[in-house]
């Protein structure tokens, strides 16, 4: 399969901390590039979420539940909630 050339624009910063990433992963900027594409192509489509959405963390009803258990925490009513998830009783 023959091979082609592409020019990519980026902010240094970025590029610099890219190619470590990549470098760590064992891989090179060309190669990561490409199983971006392959994934693409595979999909059919950016194989991750793009979205103007803010943060779903930080959404109204969050932030409610925040607001609510620091004004809790700030008058000294504190409810201790203990789990076993992580096998401690």
């Amino acid at each position: 399969m023959a091979q082609t050339n592409i020019n990519i624009r980026m902010d240094e910063e970025l590029k610099k901390n890219f190619e470590e990433i990549c470098n760590n992963l064992g891989l090179n900027m060309s190669v990561a590039f490409n199983v971006f594409a392959k994934a693409v192509v595979r999909k059919q489509g950016i194989p991750f979420e793009v979205s103007l959405r803010n943060d779903t963390f930080y959404n109204d009803a969050n932030m409610e539940r925040l607001t609510q258990s620091l004004a809790s925490l700030r008058s000294g009513n504190i409810i201790v909630q203990e789990s076993d998830e992580d096998g401690y009783e």
